[in-house]
């Protein structure tokens, strides 16, 4: 399949309200979107690494531009006819996830198309429907985080997730377990915490929480391990998780329980099935984390999701969960309390508004010859 036309766009997509975390709020979410065309065909990708590089080293504008002057011009004009030959071609870039992702889902899209299957099941889903959670960031009060709550139960979520930074920690988690005490929850640090905080999480330890999500640095595996024997509850990495090999060396360590994959985070689809296989060998079960993609990333993710290595409820969100218009058409939907059905069109089953994509683009650059672009 030679990949004769790349678009990349570089999108601010407004959300309903902050988005408050250990390592700050978000007011809009800056994604990038890449269409990669074959002959005929396009598939759509997506990477979300946020406005600045706060959740990881990457961010949108440095994705945007990496990919618009080195990533794409590397694919273009390639015959490429494997996912591992994606990976290999940008391998000699060094790090810089969130942009070769964005390709790497991009071709994904175009390869399912042109096969005619959905991604889900080309990727060796058991199931197209999924459980997904309900998260909650940092609010104004614990009284409207109570509500939140109380609504999210009301309508049949199996879990919750719980944002989780200083002042925002105990007292927070006391009252959510103190009014919901049999709620299957879990907290996500996103590294806002060190080793020497070990007693905030050992008096997390009563509370039966399923899980503390990457409580310490971003890049770090040896505290993780020297955490999880100090703890009951288990850990999950989500920021250190960025390759196999980081996940191999985190199995080894002992460092997690849980994995939270991200595809744009580890590079792309054929990383993050790696690393779903690899967990599976060595008994550790995954889920899918999102990082408030429109439709087409958040697909991307769902099609992940049913994996059969997929043991706890993924995030992965009802498109006005966060914003009042989703960019991409179909808009994503729960199909049932706490599930969701990837699409079973060729492919994501999703693709851009042309209008909304239009309005909400800040920049945008063809790479090669394109064919009916938007």
């Amino acid at each position: 399949m030679r990949i004769d036309s790349i678009r990349v766009y570089h999108v601010a997509m407004p959300l309903l309200y902050p988005w408050r975390t250990a390592y700050g709020e978000d007011y809009v979410i800056e994604s990038v979107l890449v269409r990669m065309g074959s002959g005929d065909l396009v598939g759509w990708g997506e990477a979300t690494p946020l406005a600045s590089p706060n959740y990881s080293p990457e961010w949108a504008a440095g994705v945007y531009i990496l990919v618009r002057d080195w990533l794409a011009p590397r694919l273009l004009n390639q015959e490429i006819e494997s996912a591992d030959q994606v990976q290999a071609e940008l391998a000699m870039f060094k790090g810089n996830n969130f942009a070769k992702a964005a390709l790497d889902t991009a071709w994904w899209d175009l390869h399912a198309r042109s096969v005619g299957k959905p991604l889900w099941k080309l990727l060796g889903g058991s199931s197209p429907t999924v459980d997904v959670g309900a998260d909650f960031g940092v609010m104004d009060s614990i009284d409207d985080l109570l509500a939140a709550v109380a609504g999210a139960v009301q309508a049949g979520f199996k879990r919750v997730k719980l944002k989780f930074r200083p002042q925002w920690d105990l007292d927070m988690v006391r009252a959510v377990r103190g009014a919901f005490p049999d709620l299957v929850m879990h907290v996500d640090c996103n590294s806002g915490y060190r080793l020497s905080d070990c007693k905030i999480f050992e008096a997390l330890d009563p509370f039966g929480l399923a899980m503390i999500e990457q409580p310490l640095g971003h890049d770090d595996l040896l505290d993780h391990a020297q955490l999880q024997r100090r703890i009951q509850t288990p850990i999950c990495l989500d920021e250190s998780l960025i390759s196999p090999e980081k996940a191999a060396k985190a199995i080894d360590l002992g460092a997690a329980r849980y994995f939270n994959v991200k595809p744009g985070r580890v590079g792309g689809i054929t990383r993050a099935v790696a690393i779903i296989q690899m967990a599976e060998c060595a008994g550790i079960p995954c889920w899918i984390g999102g990082m408030l993609e429109s439709a087409v990333g958040a697909s991307h993710c769902l099609a992940l999701a049913t994996l059969p290595n997929i043991k706890y409820p993924s995030d992965v969100f009802p498109s006005r969960r966060y914003f009042q218009k989703d960019l991409a058409q179909p808009e994503l939907v729960l199909s049932g309390p706490s599930q969701m059905t990837a699409s079973t069109e060729s492919g994501v089953g999703c693709c851009p508004d042309s209008d909304s994509l239009a309005r909400q683009t800040l920049e945008t650059a063809q790479i090669g010859v394109s064919r009916g672009d938007l």
